[in-house]
């Protein structure tokens, strides 16, 4: 059974903008759960596979608070994130995106009128 707060991450992570990225505790801030960044990122592995597939969860745009992909250099799931977010124009250095160049920062009225929780 999935936690019931999952929904809330992935109707928040489906908010970030192309070309966008945001932290893991910014978007558990943003989905009304401070302090559960690590929950956002249980909450991404746990998306539907088709969600995976087709976009419809962008897991890739959410990042450390570092600016930097969590995955391992090299693995698998890295070079996913990294060509995902490359292809949207996210320039990526090494494993660090300047959060200051391309960290979301949506408007509360963006999120207010957005989200069903």
């Amino acid at each position: 059974m999935l936690n019931p707060h999952y929904q809330q991450i992935w109707q928040t992570v489906q908010l970030i903008p192309i070309g966008k990225v945001a932290c893991y505790g910014q978007i558990a801030d943003l989905a009304g759960l401070p302090g559960r960044a690590r929950l956002v990122g249980k909450a991404l592995g746990k998306v539907p596979e088709g969600g995976w597939k087709n976009k419809a969860v962008p897991w890739f745009r959410v990042i450390n608070s570092q600016g930097k992909i969590s995955f391992p250099p090299g693995s698998e799931y890295f070079d996913k994130q990294k060509q995902l977010l490359q292809e949207e124009q996210v320039v990526i250095i090494g494993t660090r995106i300047k959060l200051r160049d391309f960290q979301w920062q949506p408007d509360l009225s963006e999120i207010l009128f957005s989200l069903e929780f």
